[in-house]
């Protein structure tokens, strides 16, 4: 059964909704604060609300309206929120139906007009929540279908689904791919996909973290070295180079490797030919190079800590990874998927995932949830039992109390366009810079020759949001 929350300072209006909904079978909750109804919405499931837009005696502007409105919103993005009110202004109406208000009504209301509406909000939020529960598992039964191998990738966002989708069109290539994300975003599982989908899948498959390697050795590592080419060296070594010949070789945390070795590794992608430490003999292999960075290597290339020429070796196709709280779509299957299916989250939890920082990605989100698993006194797991800094505890309550124009901001960032989850999660977490248009986009693409490290960064803006836009508007990085 759907519930339905009435938010009105009216106690008679309350009385009289919830009486309504009762007889036509909804389960009706009622308050008269914007507080009470965060805390509602907060910690129960709620299908609907409907909301009065003034709440303090006198008061006829509707502002306290609108903050409870875009509060809401930003705990619930697709929640169906039904606006109502005696001093009806053209004006505000349009602004928060823009934002995504489902429908906004004067008093005294029509009772058949108000079911109706409820009834047709109510079919497509469960429609909705169900497409984006099947989001998931429709695109891996696809990929089966077509014989991809995902390596166990749980993830829900579109944004995830759409570097997947780019990395298996790549797999099958002999091309040299760079993956672009922050520190434990999943950037080894993108390589892993790439390489069980390629032609090379049943051939050596090399991974080397440069960032973990001692610099004295990397060289040695790669590209290998004869007995006595430095103290301790008392045998031959095999590099990495000549173990994945014929095969794949992935560079992880590749903006790590010195100058030295970014010479010689130029040369071997350019001509796949090397010569170890120690040695005059030059060796030839044949090895696809996948690479991975955390770094801003346009940045690293105007200091001169990176080769321009190397970059554009490795870099003939990007793929960029965003961070997990633009991916908020990913947070709770992959939260799930951690914990197991003997446990669960309750609802204050679920938000307090939804709504941390996860500035360590992925890997943050593993390690707190096995946490959770092994301290947990049942198989509900709460708030408390996440161990979630102080700060993501308090952001749901506080939420309300948020400076109105910063809520007024948010809300007109809504406005402009109807975002997808992640670009939700993308204005809540982060302070956004004005939109470019398509021009400006143009501009940037021919003044940094496509790069699209260097187009974000030069416009304020993520890979992954820069991606968005030039699909909006039609643009290729070439």
């Amino acid at each position: 059964m759907d519930t339905i929350l009435v938010v009105d300072d009216n106690s008679s209006i309350c009385s009289a909704l919830t009486l309504m909904l009762d007889i036509h079978g909804y389960k009706a909750l009622s308050c008269e604060t914007p507080e009470q109804a965060i805390d509602i919405v907060t910690k129960q499931d709620i299908s609907l609300v409907i909301q009065d837009m003034n709440f303090t005696r006198d008061t006829t502007s509707g502002e306290e309206g609108k903050q409870l409105f875009y509060t809401l919103r930003q705990q619930q993005p697709n929640l169906p929120i039904i606006l109502m009110t005696a001093w009806t202004q053209l004006e505000t109406a349009v602004e928060l139906v823009k934002a995504g208000a489902a429908d906004y009504m004067g008093k005294p209301w029509d009772d058949a007009k108000l079911l109706t509406s409820i009834n047709n909000l109510l079919s497509i939020y469960h429609l909705s929540k169900q497409n984006s529960q099947l989001t998931r598992v429709d695109s891996e039964r696809m990929s089966a279908i077509n014989g991809a191998d995902l390596c166990g990738m749980v993830f829900g966002s579109g944004a995830m689904q759409r570097c997947i989708d780019l990395s298996l069109q790549v797999a099958k290539s002999d091309v040299s791919v760079m993956i672009t994300g922050p520190n434990g975003a999943g950037k080894d599982k993108i390589a892993d996909i790439v390489q069980a989908n390629s032609l090379l899948k049943d051939k050596p498959f090399v991974k080397v973290n440069i960032g973990a390697l001692p610099m004295d050795l990397l060289e040695a590592e790669l590209f290998g070295a004869e007995a006595g080419a430095f103290t301790g060296a008392n045998k031959v070594r095999i590099g990495r180079f000549e173990a994945a010949d014929g095969g794949t070789l992935f560079l992880d945390e590749i903006g790590n490797l010195p100058l030295s070795g970014q010479v010689k590794l130029l040369r071997v992608l350019q001509t796949g030919e090397f010569e170890r430490l120690g040695s005059h003999q030059t060796r030839k292999v044949n090895v696809r190079v996948i690479s991975a960075t955390n770094a801003d290597l346009a940045d690293d290339i105007s200091n001169g800590s990176f080769r321009e020429d190397l970059f554009y070796r490795l870099n003939v196709i990007e793929l960029a990874i965003a961070p997990l709280n633009q991916r908020v779509d990913d947070i709770l299957p992959l939260a799930q998927h951690f914990v197991g299916n003997e446990f669960s989250f309750d609802k204050p939890a679920q938000q307090a995932l939804l709504t941390h920082a996860w500035s360590g990605n992925v890997r943050e989100l593993e390690n707190v949830c096995k946490r959770a698993v092994l301290l947990a006194s049942n198989a509900v797991l709460t708030l408390a039992d996440l161990g979630l800094s102080p700060q993501t505890h308090q952001i749901l309550n506080r939420q309300f109390n948020r400076n109105q124009d910063s809520n007024l901001s948010q809300g007109s960032n809504l406005s402009q366009e109807k975002q997808s989850t992640e670009e939700v999660g993308e204005s809540l977490l982060s302070a956004q810079p004005a939109d470019p248009d398509k021009q400006q986009i143009e501009q940037a693409l021919v003044t940094h020759n496509g790069v699209i490290a260097r187009v974000a960064k030069s416009l304020g803006l993520s890979r992954q949001a820069l991606y968005r836009r030039m699909d909006k508007y039609g643009l290729s990085s070439k």
